[in-house]
């Protein structure tokens, strides 16, 4: 193999079983996911005539694991799926499906058989609830997990000594069709003004990058005989549990107070910067995270895109993000600007590198 490859591995307590796998990150189009594959290696004298069998598994977790309440526990099992892996019941060769695989069956021998999952398109991306600082055990989350296990049958109890997990992700990243810029704007009449006050506010684009600046152009125009005394910027974080309650939660992850005021039948025309980051909301319970795998740092959830026809009850917690704008006049006048918060396509970001390289050292 080549030495840049990366290939994680897991063996079970009693050396029965080990995962081989190349990767960890498996990626949602929306219309299609890459499939999970990998590699097992037996140990026969181990084993003592089990078979070894494969599990793909998506849980939605909302409490621990050693919590319940009337018998009932927090968790529900979202998709799970069981292969044979040994004895083959196939030739080995038929399950190949990778250029890993191969690379790794080579390498590791005889006692090595490939597994192979393809996702359904209904599932969910993994996402976790950011824990409070005295939070213990494993948090609100959708995970998913890669478990292999020797056993007498699929269906006969399992040793935790036979037993070896790995816990892998689906992610999304940002499409190549963007929207349109989102725009909105609001006329506000009053009772004692013959004139209203009009508001609109904009983004450049719909859909930005973690760590990428948000720029938000807010035009005023007063012809009220109200004065705006504030104009307060956000960016909130929704997310709506719709498993089992369709419950929705707000979050805000970055926040301006411009102290900007618009007079009676003057204007306004500005541009303000908000960068919602998780580096500044570590303190904060309740945000929703991208999945995170062992002893990694994470951000803030990914937008949800949601293939059309999908049950929406099936994919755990949704995750939208929007730009609030809100002028103070004695009361509040608002307006909520939708965007999409995501990750570039890792092509897209070495092709932009790539094109910024040639394009600094190009003669001017």
């Amino acid at each position: 193999m080549s030495p840049k490859s990366v290939v994680f591995k897991k063996i079970c307590k009693d050396k029965s079983v080990a995962v081989y796998m190349g990767k960890r990150d498996f990626v949602d189009r929306v219309d299609s996911v890459e499939p999970v594959d990998g590699v097992i290696v037996i140990d026969s004298e181990a084993l003592q005539g089990r078979k070894v069998f494969v599990t793909l598994a998506c849980t939605f977790r909302y409490g621990r694991d050693d919590m319940d309440v009337m018998g009932v526990a927090f968790r529900r099992e979202l998709y799970l799926s069981t292969r044979q892996v040994y004895p083959p019941l196939q030739d080995r060769e038929k399950g190949i499906h990778t250029k890993t695989q191969a690379r790794l069956l080579r390498k590791l021998g005889n006692n090595a058989y490939p597994f192979f999952f393809e996702f359904p398109d209904n599932l969910p991306c993994s996402v976790a609830l950011q824990p409070a600082p005295n939070d213990v055990g494993k948090q609100c989350a959708v995970e998913f997990e890669i478990k292999a296990f020797s056993a007498d049958s699929q269906d006969a109890k399992v040793r935790k000594r036979s037993t070896v997990a790995l816990m892998i992700r689906k992610v999304q990243f940002a499409p190549e069709d963007e929207g349109m810029a989102p725009s909105v704007e609001i006329t506000k009449d009053f009772v004692m003004s013959e004139k209203p006050l009009h508001v609109k506010a904009s983004l450049d684009k719909e859909i930005y990058y973690h760590g990428e600046p948000i720029k938000v152009h807010v035009n005023v125009t007063n012809t009220s005989n109200k004065n705006v005394k504030n104009i307060i910027l956000s960016v909130d974080q929704v997310s709506t549990v719709v498993l089992y309650s369709n419950d929705s939660y707000v979050k805000c992850v970055d926040i301006e107070d411009s102290g900007d005021s618009v007079s009676a039948g003057a204007t306004l025309q500005k541009d303000y910067t908000l960068l919602p980051l998780l580096a500044n909301n570590r303190e904060r319970r309740g945000i929703i995270l991208d999945g995170k795998l062992k002893h990694e740092d994470t951000n803030l959830a990914s937008s949800s895109i949601i293939k059309e026809g999908v049950l929406k009850e099936v994919l755990g917690i949704i995750v939208s993000y929007k730009v609030t704008v809100k002028l103070i006049i004695g009361g509040e006048i608002g307006l909520e600007v939708p965007f999409k918060l995501m990750h570039p396509k890792p092509d897209a970001v070495r092709w932009r590198r790539r094109w910024c390289s040639r394009s600094s050292s190009a003669p001017t």
